[in-house]
């Protein structure tokens, strides 16, 4: 079975150190740390010293590569993925999480898929492209905000991942995503999303992207990366509220990611 682990960023607005402290009371395998606003996200000796006290690894590093965190660690994107690969590797992650270049970022976006190549060849990391998804005001019309493109399983990376509730807007099967990238998906953002044009990061099987089959399938055919719960809990209205999310999203993720029988 695939490790279960929490993105910091699923407790979002509480810091990095709640997401240690919830992981370690609930029972998660492992962290994400979304480097982002969170000052102590961008902090490796701090995040080193939450994972030996809370006895929790972490299994990725998710780079400042959204639209918020445009200036986190600078603004040279190929830089924001070096530091991003230093963090990695003072905390024994093997994965760097990235999501494509906007359009915007034409120079980078040109050497996109190469430059990425080489980052894995000369820092033997994981650099897991994520899925993204067209920019749509409505149900109907979308814009391509992304370069090469939004969908990983079209060009030659390594290493990607899948994201239930990216997939979510895009309307993509992420099943037939999967099996597109066979052996090169790496790293599963497990969530969910109604299909609506906003990013929901809902707490999975609350959407209808049937997470749970997604899951059994994954365990079908042995997926031995992560699986990182990557939701959006800043609507509870306190602690409690927000652990029951997470305790519900463990549970979920858990009880399906088992091969059915007969």
């Amino acid at each position: 079975m695939a490790r279960i682990g929490l993105s910091t960023v699923s407790v979002y607005p509480e810091s990095s150190a709640h997401a240690f402290s919830y992981a370690a009371s609930l029972g998660y395998d492992s962290i994400e740390v979304m480097v982002g606003i969170d000052a102590l996200s961008q902090q490796t000796a701090a995040i080193r010293q939450l994972s030996e006290h809370h006895g929790i690894p972490v299994s990725a590093v998710h780079a400042p590569c959204l639209l918020f965190t445009q200036r986190v660690w600078g603004t040279e994107p190929w830089g924001k993925l070096e530091r991003s690969a230093e963090m990695a590797h003072a905390l024994g992650a093997e994965v760097v999480v990235v999501h494509p270049p906007f359009r915007w970022q034409k120079q980078y976006a040109a050497s996109f898929v190469d430059g990425i190549a080489a980052l894995e060849a000369s820092t033997g990391l994981k650099y897991a492209v994520e899925n993204m998804y067209p920019w749509r005001a409505s149900s109907r019309r979308g814009m391509e905000m992304y370069l090469p493109g939004w969908d990983p399983s079209e060009e030659s990376y390594a290493n990607m991942t899948i994201d239930l509730s990216h997939a979510s807007i895009a309307h993509s099967d992420v099943i037939e995503m999967a099996q597109r990238m066979g052996e090169r998906l790496r790293h599963i953002h497990l969530t969910d999303g109604t299909g609506s044009a906003k990013d929901e990061h809902l707490v999975p099987g609350r959407g209808s992207m049937n997470a749970a089959a997604f899951l059994r399938h994954l365990a079908s055919v042995g997926f031995d990366g992560e699986i990182v719960l990557e939701i959006n809990t800043r609507k509870c209205k306190d602690p409690v509220e927000r652990e029951a999310d997470l305790r519900e999203s463990l549970e979920f993720a858990r009880e399906h990611s088992v091969i059915e029988t007969p």
